[in-house]
């Protein structure tokens, strides 16, 4: 997998402890890496993160991004060989509440990852995730392309547009170099679902809750549309990229897009119904009811355009809609569902990396090899 780039080789992870970075912690240590990571806190309970027990198997820095001299300290003591940046406040909910927090965590968090690299510059392929939501959304039908404005109407969006910018500027100024170690790309994904998601405000985890519990789910908005991909698919994109990267100077200081096929953009309510069938629900009404209450502006259309990824190194998305269902509800279904004393979560997340690169093998994916 990835031509056994990540093989013994020191993987730093910021954001480790979040839902994104525990998965892709996880893979990282089925492809042999040494992970180390980075994240201030357990952001959820229940945590992925604490049922994996992935502290005893990495190791783990719990510091703040936003804390100049620890991120110096730790990037100038470890050397990762290669970093991927995930560490966020990831909530456009909590933007708008906490604009302050967003905004330091998202623009000086990735503003001190980036001056720790310039200052440590040992050679280290990094790649810079931010999101979706940094493009300017004016809820267009096709899909936004890497070279698309920057910025958003809320906080969230703001903050991704602005660390944009800030990246462009680092890589420009410094990175550019021909004297800089450093070799760094961008990575722009969202709306990933999956197992182990307990992040407040996202439908899934609502949903889950809730069904676990016998509950009715309440909705805001059933009609919105989002191209639904499950998380597996946009770490497949970063860890091929870091791949590429690594190998070829050629992509430094580039942006990508990571997101699923355009026949995969489905509305709220149509996830529901599919995520409800592994629920034994007799009647689809007994899973959720609309309450149309939305207290902040939430888009009702983003989507990519991934063609750029395609061309470069013929990355695409490897999961039919179906199996971004199934891989979702199935997980969450077995926490649940587990008998504690006996539940075994890493197994199960380890098993659904496996069979998502059968998959993809299948398929013919050209990070397969």
């Amino acid at each position: 997998m990835f031509n056994n780039i990540y093989q013994n080789k020191k993987v730093l992870v910021t954001g480790h402890t979040g839902f994104k970075g525990t998965w892709l912690t996880a893979w990282l240590l089925q492809l042999g890496a040494k992970v180390v990571g980075i994240s201030k806190d357990i952001p959820t309970q229940p945590s992925m993160f604490e049922e994996l027990k992935l502290e005893n198997k990495i190791t783990h820095y719990q510091e703040d991004i936003r804390d100049l001299s620890k991120m110096i300290e730790i990037i100038s003591s470890e050397k990762p060989e290669i970093l991927f940046h995930l560490a966020a406040q990831p909530i456009v909910s909590t933007s708008y509440n906490e604009p302050i927090e967003t905004i330091s965590s998202n623009v000086m968090g990735t503003a001190n990852i980036l001056e720790a690299l310039k200052i440590s510059n040992h050679k280290c392929t990094a790649i810079i995730i931010t999101s979706d939501k940094a493009y300017d959304n004016v809820e267009q039908v096709w899909g936004y392309k890497e070279d698309d404005k920057m910025g958003g109407k809320d906080i969230y969006s703001g903050s991704k547009g602005a660390a944009e910018l800030i990246i462009k500027s680092y890589y420009h100024s410094f990175f550019k170099n021909p004297n800089s170690n450093i070799k760094l790309a961008i990575g722009r994904a969202g709306n990933v679902i999956g197992g182990g998601d307990w992040a407040k405000d996202r439908i899934v985890v609502d949903c889950m809750q809730a069904w676990s519990e016998e509950k009715i789910v309440e909705i805001r908005a059933p009609k919105a549309t989002r191209p639904w991909q499950h998380v597996l698919e946009p770490l497949s994109g970063y860890l091929n990229l870091g791949q590429v990267l690594f190998e070829d100077s050629s992509l430094h200081g580039e942006a990508f897009n990571f997101g699923p096929r355009a026949e995969q953009n489905h509305t709220v309510e149509e996830l529901l119904i599919d995520l409800s069938k592994y629920w034994d629900f007799r009647n689809v009404n007994d899973a959720y009811k609309v309450t149309g209450n939305i207290s902040f502006h939430e888009a009702g259309l983003l989507k990519l355009n991934c063609d750029k990824a395609l061309f470069h190194f013929k990355w695409q998305a490897n999961l039919e809609y179906k199996d971004t269902i199934r891989f979702t509800s199935e997980w969450y279904y077995a926490f649940y569902h587990s008998d504690k004393t006996n539940k075994n979560i890493y197994a199960i997340t380890m098993k659904q990396i496996q069979e998502y690169e059968i998959l993809a093998k299948q398929k013919g994916l050209i990070w397969t090899k």
